[in-house]
């Protein structure tokens, strides 16, 4: 059984502690780092298969990382969920829009953060589905080898937006609603979450450019990708 590697980067010792006593009970290899700067070159040197990332930190706080992780090609598609002890909505859109496959609000229970983090490494485990080339409007995907194109222009997307994207392109001319997305993109299993598709889907189409009004908003039910 493989063991999956979390990097943890957490400024605050107890809640360190706690967080990585709980993971490697759950059977998780953990590494803490306690500085944003510190963070980024263990990240690069042996990149982990999940990152967990407070946003207030020393040295380089946790957008700024994200905002590094994404542009570096060897973690683009890292998965990592932000921890923070702000409630603030602009603090977690901005987290979103960064990439960030989840987002936990402290304080929180340590239960809740590894079954978080098992949501977001089963998605990026589970079987691709049978239809690997796909093409709706100017938009193409290669399922298996997970890219995709606008035109002749190849998209750079996470692992969470290649998904979504994938979805509502399997199921082009058909509503998939917001708690359909939340529980088969993200593992979400109730509505709770619903600005987190919104955020995705925004921060899509401005990735798919003109092609991006392909995926039209259906008022109060959600989403449906234009065939």
């Amino acid at each position: 059984m493989t063991q999956y590697r979390i990097i943890l980067v957490e400024d605050e010792p107890a809640i360190a502690e706690v967080l990585e006593y709980n993971l490697v009970e759950a059977g998780f290899e953990v590494q803490v780092v306690e500085r944003g700067d510190q963070a980024l070159p263990v990240i690069t040197k042996r990149v982990p298969d999940l990152v967990l990332l407070d946003i207030m930190l020393p040295g380089l706080n946790g957008f700024d990382l994200a905002r590094h992780l994404r542009r570096d090609q060897r973690t683009a598609h890292l998965p990592f969920i932000m921890l923070t002890a702000k409630d603030e909505e602009v603090d977690r859109i901005v987290g979103l829009e960064l990439g960030a496959d989840d987002y936990i609000t402290k304080p929180f229970s340590p239960r809740e953060v590894v079954l978080r983090v098992k949501a977001v490494l089963r998605r990026g485990t589970l079987p691709e589905h049978a239809s690997e080339m796909l093409e709706v409007g100017k938009i193409r995907m290669d399922s298996a080898g997970h890219r995709a194109w606008v035109g002749e222009g190849e998209l750079v997307l996470t692992a969470m937006e290649f998904r979504l994207l994938r979805i509502l392109m399997e199921r082009s001319g058909r509503v998939q609603t917001r708690a359909r997305l939340l529980q088969e993109v993200w593992g979400y299993t109730d509505d709770v979450e619903s600005r987190t598709a919104d955020t995705h889907i925004r921060r899509l189409r401005g990735k798919l450019g003109e092609a991006g009004q392909q995926i039209e908003t259906v008022v109060g039910v959600g989403y449906r990708m234009r065939p």
